[in-house]
């Protein structure tokens, strides 16, 4: 049998393909990182009687290794992410690793990724693009000197609401001129980009009490400025 990756909502719910919900569906067991976030899925489209495994750092080798023994008793097993494609910015690729190296068939479902989604609403060079993943918290000067150092189109990372304008008042003493896209909450109601220099996005950031929501950073020198005033 495989490994179905399942790629799952990264706000919206209706944001799944029939195909990812035929899948969860079909196999008995379903890999999570956090069961409660799978069932809030699973109660919508009334999908029932699933085995979920909680599959998350650290406790990603034990699960591997009963996760392989399933799949070679003829089980399908399905991987999920808490919300968008699994392995982005958590343990699925150890997953995916090890089933390959077990020779175990892995199947990708195409659907909904954060980083994607930002990069296209941003505005800014898609052509060419470097993922960060989550914002370091230590050594970050050191971190976004070397960052910056390459030539990229643009720049793709997430970060916390409560750090975003730290994060973006030290990468204005790096990168003063670069600019920046703030996707706030995608896919879901309040759904809010914040675009323009890095100066003038600061500036809009201190201007509210409070910042909420799952943030996505896009940034780029490339000399991109939008038009229009925030």
């Amino acid at each position: 049998m495989k490994l179905y990756v399942v790629p799952t909502p990264i706000g919206n719910l209706e944001d799944i393909t029939i195909r990812a919900i035929n899948i969860l569906k079909s196999v008995k067991f379903i890999a999570c990182e956090d069961t409660r976030r799978i069932q809030i899925l699973l109660k919508h489209y009334n999908i029932e009687g699933k085995t979920l495994l909680s599959y998350y750092h650290p406790k990603e080798a034990i699960q591997i290794r009963k996760i392989i023994s399933l799949i070679r008793k003829d089980e399908d097993v399905a991987l999920v992410s808490d919300a968008g494609t699994p392995s982005i910015s958590d343990p699925g690729f150890k997953l995916i690793n090890a089933c390959i190296k077990e020779d175990i068939p892995v199947e990708v479902l195409p659907g909904p990724c954060a980083l994607i989604t930002a990069l296209v609403g941003s505005g800014l060079p898609t052509h060419s693009f470097m993922f960060l993943g989550f914002a370091p918290r230590k050594s970050q000067e050191s971190f976004y000197k070397e960052v910056f150092s390459s030539d990229t189109g643009s720049y793709i990372l997430y970060e916390s609401p409560q750090r975003i304008l730290d994060t973006l008042e030290l990468i204005s003493h790096i990168e003063p001129n670069i600019t920046v896209a703030i996707a706030r909450e995608l896919t879901k109601m309040h759904e809010e980009y914040i675009r323009g220099n890095i100066k003038d996005v600061i500036e809009e950031l201190k201007k509210r009490n409070n910042i909420k929501g799952e943030i996505v950073l896009v940034l780029s020198k490339e000399n991109t400025l939008y038009q229009e005033s925030l």
